[in-house]
């Protein structure tokens, strides 16, 4: 331990801690930009300089380890005038049209030029005119708000491994560029949408579509139906200014009543749905000889990601569509059929926690119902911007259940939403297929967590399978590359493209930590602790739906509604 003086106030904290680890300690905030709880030091930004004695020049709190009998100040006049001067510098460069932007009033650099009560800036606004990147239909560029403080390369490239943005030039002339082209969708990006959680400015963001959403809901001829994301009830409780998973389900989907849905579904009916058809595709594989591992296929930015770098292995993909697909093709067939609405009158809205599966209902596979099946698809934060214009007063509206025939779920459902769900989804449902026996303990709990990878196996009568999960992209490429060397020793693989599974996605509220995801992922295993029916085969509406139109899991209707191939992206990427 090594004792140091910060304002003032003394503090022993572990050898190899920085000032800025010191003064969180004692409660005292430091100012940073550059700097991330879940990333490597970087000290590019300089706002977090403070003094310490001995030393002429200031120091940054970020990158500077504490020593024994250390005296640090973090409040001194001329600590504040180079804080106020680096702020500045930053703004005259940075546009100036906060109400416009994405991240008004969630903005770090807006809440910083609060704070230090930046005024009338002495230094000429002059930013670069580089104009915005539309390129992708799921994620927007507006390099002019870049600070270069290096967040969303690091998310890309260490984080996710994809390497779609990197730094060009140097000094005044650097700028985080996409690679191998101009435009973000010239690059290996995988839309997953991890840099929008890095950025602390409106650099980058989601395409915002609630204009379409209400055009479509002014429209007389148009019935809108929308499915939420397992992922998006815990959430959505931070945009409307509850605590993590505080609003009640019920509650929820009184809220997207108010403001226009006229039928309100849950994708985690569909998500029991996958377990059917993916754990009878595991089982034939199995049984039959086909391609193992087997990979699940849930996550568009894993598809996009496994398109782009592991086209070889694409035949380990499970052929099952993610669970949004599955539901955008039986809306307008099964869903439609049971409430005697034209299929072409439906408007089909997802509700999805992920900003990739805009550009997963955009792929020209996913017209299986003979029409587009996802019309459009919405974030939590725009679901939550929605909500918020409507003026909606949550602790005052009375619930209001789900619509019949795709709005029953299980807990099994629930868990898609946390890395390790999935699996957990599948081995609640194969093991009393192939065993025939009623599980005593649904909870596979070696599948669950944060760690980057993890394993587990299941005896199923006799035949042991071997199960692995990975979140992140860098975790899946180091499974990928074990199974493109012939030394998997797995049977069956869940990856999920962002931290923490899709309580992480790209189009969540903006998460600065992987603790804020660690509460999101226990609000998820709360929420199935309390469902009535926890096991995928026993949702009674799934029953319906192979009873009255699929038939079997895998039968001719399934393959011709449920399932997908894919295709190997540009080679220049591998």
């Amino acid at each position: 331990m090594v004792n140091v003086t910060i304002d003032g106030i003394k503090v022993s904290v572990p050898e190899g801690s920085t000032i800025l680890q010191a003064a969180k300690e004692v409660g005292i905030k430091v100012p940073t930009l550059c700097h991330h709880p879940d990333q490597s030091v970087k000290a590019n930004c300089r706002v977090c300089v403070c003094e310490v004695e001995g030393n002429r020049l200031l120091q940054t709190a970020c990158s500077t380890p504490v020593y024994e009998g250390m005296v640090v100040k973090t409040r001194t006049p001329k600590v504040i005038e180079a804080r106020q001067t680096i702020l500045e510098l930053i703004l005259a460069n940075h546009p100036q049209d906060c109400l416009n932007c994405i991240r008004n009033q969630n903005c770090e650099l807006q809440e910083l030029a609060e704070e230090y009560f930046i005024r009338d800036n002495p230094f000429e606004l002059k930013t670069r005119g580089l104009g915005k990147d539309y390129s992708t239909p799921a994620i927007f560029r507006d390099p002019d708000k870049c600070i270069l403080c290096r967040r969303c390369v690091e998310a890309c490239s260490v984080v996710q491994s994809v390497n779609a943005l990197g730094l060009e030039n140097r000094g005044n002339q650097a700028m985080v560029v996409p690679t191998m082209g101009k435009s973000l969708i010239d690059s290996p990006c995988v839309m997953c949408g991890q840099c929008i959680h890095a950025c602390p400015v409106g650099a980058i963001g989601e395409v915002e579509e609630i204009d379409k959403l209400i055009a479509a809901m002014n429209d007389p001829d148009k019935v809108v139906v929308t499915q939420i994301a397992p992922a998006v009830r815990t959430a959505i409780s931070e945009e409307v200014g509850m605590k993590t998973g505080e609003m009640p389900m019920d509650v929820f989907v009184a809220g997207l009543r108010q403001v226009g849905f006229d039928y309100v579904l849950h994708t985690n009916f569909t998500a029991d749905l996958t377990i059917m058809e993916e754990g009878n595709e595991l089982l034939k594989r199995l049984t039959e000889g086909g391609t193992l591992p087997m990979f699940t296929s849930c996550s568009p930015g894993w598809i996009n990601f496994c398109e782009t770098y592991y086209p070889d292995l694409l035949d380990n993909l499970s052929t099952c569509k993610s669970p949004q697909q599955m539901f955008g093709a039986l809306v307008k067939t099964y869903w439609a059929e049971k409430m005697g609405i034209a299929p072409e009158k439906i408007y089909s809205v997802s509700i999805m926690p992920c900003t990739a599966k805009k550009f997963e209902a955009s792929r020209p596979e996913m017209q299986d119902s003979g029409f587009r099946d996802v019309d459009l698809v919405l974030t939590t934060r725009e679901i939550g911007r929605l909500f918020r214009m409507s003026g909606i007063d949550f602790t005052k509206l009375e619930g209001s259940p789900f619509d019949s025939w795709m709005g029953k779920y299980t807990g099994a459902g629930v868990i898609f939403g946390a890395t390790g769900g999935v699996m957990e989804a599948a081995l609640r449902t194969v093991y009393e297929v192939v065993t025939k026996e009623e599980l005593k303990d649904v909870n596979f709990t070696a599948v669950r967590g944060m760690e980057g990878i993890k394993e587990a196996e299941v005896d199923l009568n006799g035949t042991v399978v071997k199960v692995a999960i990975g979140h992140g992209l860098s975790n899946a490429r180091k499974l990928m590359d074990q199974v493109r060397a012939g030394e998997s020793p797995y049977h069956f693989i869940e990856i999920m493209a962002c931290p923490g599974g899709c309580i992480g996605g790209g189009g969540q509220p903006i998460t600065k930590t992987n603790a804020k995801r660690q509460e999101r992922i226990d609000a998820i295993y709360v929420e199935d602790e309390a469902c009535e029916i926890r096991k995928s085969h026993d949702n009674p509406e799934v029953k319906v739906l192979y009873d009255e139109f699929l038939h079997e899991p895998l039968g001719h209707k399934s393959h011709e509604l449920l399932h997908t191939h894919y295709k190997p992206k540009n080679k220049k990427f591998l």
